[in-house]
């Protein structure tokens, strides 16, 4: 199993981890570790898939699996659930816990403060990015802005995703500096997610801001992507605080 251990100061208590599609029981377009249960790949293959996952990390707990639907809804998570509420970022202060963030170009974004006492993931493609997501994330966390370090994991990159006028319309709204996310492309534009990201996280007052440097859409060995592919699979971040020693 391939799995990718985000490169960030986050405190000793917090643990982290990017699964890549590397090893699992799927097979066909969904090859690999998929653990979307929603994409149509066979329920009994994404559960082993997932309990294979819960024991490489050593994880007590079952992760807490969100029904994402590009929402600026957030989750504070106190338990596991029977079945994955609708969300697409969730938070949590209890220590064991394991997060998730299920992504295949969209943006994963995982949060902690400094001091280790509370997580969260986030799920930002584009529509989510651009209603406040993050920015939501950030302040249901009830930290100070600059005591919050944020993780932006794999997603489609700056050269391979094309987007219309109207994209790049409802960020500049928003922010005339998101101008510079935007390049001319065959009557279109590329847009640059991380870019993106990070200017929505540094206008919340984000200033630690690690990874975004990982193209989903152009490395077809390690990551699924629906730009790309269409049908496929999932990769998950996932986040959770551990005891303090």
């Amino acid at each position: 199993m391939g799995l990718i251990k985000p490169d960030w100061p986050a405190p000793d208590n917090v643990q982290a981890v990017f699964t890549t599609r590397e090893g699992g029981f799927s097979s066909g377009v969904y090859l690999g570790l998929n653990l979307g249960a929603h994409v149509g790949d066979d329920p009994l293959l994404v559960s082993k898939n997932r309990q294979q996952l819960q024991q490489q990390l050593g994880l007590q707990s079952q992760p807490v699996w969100l029904t994402q639907v590009h929402s600026t809804e957030i989750l504070q998570a106190e338990n596991t659930f029977t079945e994955p509420p609708v969300a697409d970022a969730a938070i949590t202060t209890k220590v064991g816990l394991p997060l998730t963030v299920m992504t295949a170009d969209c943006l994963p974004v995982l949060f902690c403060d400094k001091d280790g006492t509370v997580v969260a993931t986030a799920h930002a493609g584009w529509r989510g990015l651009c209603a406040g997501i993050l920015e939501k994330t950030i302040s249901a966390m009830q930290s100070a802005p600059d005591n919050i370090l944020a993780w932006i994991g794999p997603a489609i990159g700056p050269s391979a995703f094309e987007v219309g006028d109207e994209v790049k319309a409802a960020f500049i709204a928003q922010d005339p500096e998101a101008v510079h996310a935007f390049t001319a492309h065959n009557d279109k534009w590329l847009a640059d997610l991380f870019l993106l990201a990070r200017q929505r996280l540094n206008a919340a007052g984000v200033s630690a801001i690690y990874g975004g440097n990982q193209c989903t859409f152009s490395d077809a060995e390690h990551f699924y992507s629906y730009r790309r592919d269409g049908q496929t699979g999932r990769m998950a971040g996932l986040i959770w605080r551990t005891i303090k020693i």
